[in-house]
């Protein structure tokens, strides 16, 4: 009989959840719902609702409920953290969860996890005076979207298998609110963001350049362009279908905007077909090659797909004045084409071999044949 209430509580929790979502009129107010519904419905203290920002490799909190600590504030102007500090959210979906129903996991300040991500879970919860939480991913058109927590404090019973099953169909109800209040958003979003990655698209991109130049022209601040070819696209839409093609996108999106997550403020683009690119400002060149290093590296490690070309250009680097964001563009640009002509497995750097007598910068700087293409304008050109 015990079991029969409970599971009436929940039912009636979940129906409650449902309406509060479907009653909400803006997006704040929906994860406001979506995290209430869910503190109530597993007998939490504190709930939260988070969301990956894939352009910028963060998972930002957008609403805290509950029992808040002093540094909490209920809807945080700008709380947020690099998502490879968290990387479940991103690898765990694509490596155990595709085809099936993402799962919700458990955490306990004082469980002992072996891996450097699940430590930042738990010292989080021991700063923070919680004994333990359930994190359930939010998921949106078979995409990570972000993460539903619900923290309990110590002396309460710890969450179990069970309440970790409850909160992965609590989270697919949340999918669904935000889903419906996204639809209203959806042309506005649509203006800056790759519908296929999530990332930001070739608009975000001029418009975050353009800005970042004006930046460097009246501060001096460093702004870096990495550039990459994702290879083998051709070959994976004509042996094994669009469908899968577009999956090695997404992939090597996650990938992106896990990597430039380590970078403060980088924006993770895709320009479009198979290129992608990473805008930078404030970090120096070298932290900027080290993550077009790791990026190379963990293209390479994709199942689908053959890695990627990739280049890089910095004014922080010897490539001579640059005043204007259509000649770091070339610089970037050129840098990937010799990485993609030498077939390199590590990025190509513009001005590191040589200065302004490069290859790369010489290429970057030719006056171009009329008409002048668009954007592969490189492709196919001997230097």
């Amino acid at each position: 009989m015990a079991a029969d209430g409970e599971r009436d509580d929940r039912l009636r929790a979940v129906v409650g959840l449902a309406q509060a979502m479907a009653s909400a009129r803006t997006p704040l107010e929906t994860v406001e719902a979506a995290a209430e519904g869910a503190l109530r419905a597993l007998g939490g203290t504190f709930a939260a609702v988070s969301a990956w920002e894939r352009e910028r490799g963060r998972l930002r909190v957008l609403v805290n409920a509950g029992e808040r600590t002093e540094a909490e504030e209920r809807f945080p102007a700008d709380e947020s953290y690099p998502v490879h500090d968290f990387p479940e959210i991103t690898e765990f979906l694509h490596e155990h969860w595709r085809g099936g129903q993402p799962q919700a996991w458990v955490v306990s300040a004082d469980g002992v996890r072996e891996d450097l991500h699940g430590h930042r879970r738990v010292a989080a919860l021991r700063r923070r005076g919680r004994n333990c939480c359930v994190v359930a991913p939010i998921v949106l058109h078979g995409r990570a979207w972000g993460e539903l927590y619900v923290a309990r404090p110590p002396g309460a019973p710890p969450f179990d298998s069970t309440d970790a099953e409850f909160a992965t169909v609590l989270a697919a109800v949340a999918a669904s609110g935000i889903a419906q209040t996204e639809r209203l958003e959806e042309v506005r979003k649509l203006a800056f963001t790759d519908p296929l990655t999530g990332l930001a698209n070739r608009r975000a991109v001029d418009a975050g350049l353009d800005e970042a130049m004006e930046r460097h022209l009246d501060e001096g601040v460093v702004v870096s362009l990495l550039v990459c070819d994702l290879n083998g696209l051709k070959r994976v839409n004509d042996t094994m279908g669009h469908a899968v093609g577009d999956r090695l996108l997404e992939r090597f999106g996650s990938v992106l905007s896990l990597c430039g997550a380590k970078l403060p403020g980088a924006l993770a683009a895709r320009l479009g077909g198979d290129e992608f690119c990473l805008l930078t400002v404030g970090p120096t060149a070298d932290e900027v090659v080290r993550v077009a290093d790791e990026l190379c590296r963990r293209a390479a490690e994709l199942d689908l797909g053959e890695g990627v070309a990739c280049g890089v250009a910095s004014t922080g680097d010897p490539i001579g004045p640059v005043r204007s964001a259509r000649r770091l563009f070339r610089l970037a640009d050129a840098a990937q084409y010799r990485a993609k002509a030498a077939r390199s497995a590590k990025p190509v750097v513009a001005g590191r071999d040589g200065g302004r007598e490069d290859p790369v910068v010489r290429l970057a700087d030719r006056p171009p044949k009329p008409p002048a293409a668009e954007r592969r304008r490189f492709r196919g050109r001997r230097s």
